[in-house]
């Protein structure tokens, strides 16, 4: 008997939609580089303009201030080092002290990255969360008014709990105090409604793998007025922002993934919702001792972090693949380390229960019967490993 599949894990990342894969299958014939003038080049130009014309109005932008970068990790790493610039010419952080405002639970991309400017003399500051994931209010105004804040870098939701920031208040406290506001919004494009000029951000960051587009090509915003200093130099492209050949197919799939996003985003939240719902009242029905992470309201429709007593997430993990159900113990970045979770860690969570968490993401391919068929197996494949344990009390 074939095994069925089941797929849980889209906050890693999302399979082609079905007009990208088209798309791309009508584009592939357009080989040619659109920094070249001959007509294989305009063809290709054409092409890329129409897709910065898609990105940048699906987020409320103005097209030249959308800037395509290989993935949402380079746009992050492009922000987050002109920190260390010591131009006084080419970027907005010149001259004096700089300090960067982040928090403990971002995506390891801005993590290592701030730890790593550290090492270069770049004085950071890491925001505390509450057991939600929202981050210490208290503490960031107190930062924003000692002054020499020169960037806030704070992700819109997070990938491993669903936890969605209040980014506009954010972003309105650091201007407040003369700081630039960079959001890692990579989880967030494409499931909540964006507006880059009423959130008033300064820098976005989005990817394109997370929204049913290829992987390799992701954009970065940049407000207009903003001095830039490219992380990867060289050529012309991307007015002198991102140097090297532009990844046109990529970008065209980025385009018709948006276009999608903008007809199917509403519809689909509100279905991921009520299947998560379900999912999380069939848990608390059937599975004892089970700590939910994140924070219940201003979450992503399609994330759920559960937290199980007495079970390693790596073996939930395994049994389950064998169900043929497809889940995550967090960041898809970090699934090779056998650390637990900085982010739960952050929210308080022990390193034990840490351990023991799963994270499930559903998206547009998820069915209710997949939802069933996962309440159905979980409760027996956590008794399972519960039996196992030497330190799970066997009367809970």
């Amino acid at each position: 008997m074939k095994k069925r599949s089941v797929y849980l894990d889209y906050n890693a990342t999302t399979p082609l939609h079905p007009e990208v894969k088209k798309a791309l299958i009508e584009a592939m014939e357009n080989f040619g580089n659109p920094s070249s003038m001959h007509e294989f080049g305009r063809k290709a130009k054409v092409l890329l303009d129409s897709a910065r014309e898609k990105v940048s109005a699906f987020i409320g932008a103005s097209s030249d201030e959308v800037v395509f970068v290989g993935s949402g990790s380079e746009a992050n790493n492009t922000v987050l080092s002109m920190m260390a610039c010591p131009s006084k010419h080419c970027c907005s952080f010149d001259g004096g002290t700089k300090k960067i405002v982040t928090t403990k639970i971002e995506h390891p991309c801005v993590f290592e990255t701030a730890k790593c400017l550290v090492d270069r003399g770049i004085d950071v500051e890491f925001l505390n969360v509450d057991s939600s994931g929202k981050i210490d209010i208290d503490q960031y105004e107190k930062i924003l008014s000692e002054g020499g804040v020169s960037l806030v870098s704070i992700m819109m939701a997070n990938n491993e709990i669903g936890t969605v920031q209040d980014i506009k208040k954010l972003c309105h406290l650091a201007h407040k105090h003369a700081a630039l506001f960079h959001t890692d919004a990579v989880q967030a494009v494409g499931k909540i409604p964006i507006d880059v000029k009423d959130l008033n951000v300064d820098f976005l960051t989005l990817s394109g793998h997370k929204i049913y587009g290829p992987k390799g090509i992701g954009a970065l915003y940049v407000k207009k007025g903003i001095r830039f200093c490219p992380f990867i130099r060289g050529g012309h492209q991307e007015k002198g922002r991102r140097a090297g050949t532009e990844n046109v197919l990529g970008i065209i799939g980025l385009g018709k993934a948006v276009e999608m996003r903008e007809k199917e985003m509403e519809s689909e939240e509100k279905r991921l919702l009520e299947l998560k719902a379900i999912l999380r009242k069939g848990f608390q029905e059937k599975i004892p001792n089970i700590h939910f992470n994140g924070h219940e309201k201003d979450c992503l429709a399609g994330t759920l972090n559960v937290s199980f007593s007495g079970a390693e997430g790596e073996a939930i993990l395994l049994y389950l693949d064998m169900e043929g159900i497809s889940v995550s113990t967090g960041s898809a970045c970090s699934s090779g380390s056998l650390d637990p979770s900085h982010v739960l860690l952050a929210t308080g969570v022990g390193p034990e229960q840490a351990h023991g968490s799963i994270r499930i993401s559903l998206g547009r391919e998820t069915k209710r019967e997949d939802i069933d068929y996962l309440i159905d197996v979980f409760p027996r494949v956590i008794a399972k490993i519960r039996e196992m344990s030497t330190v799970y009390p066997r009367n809970k």
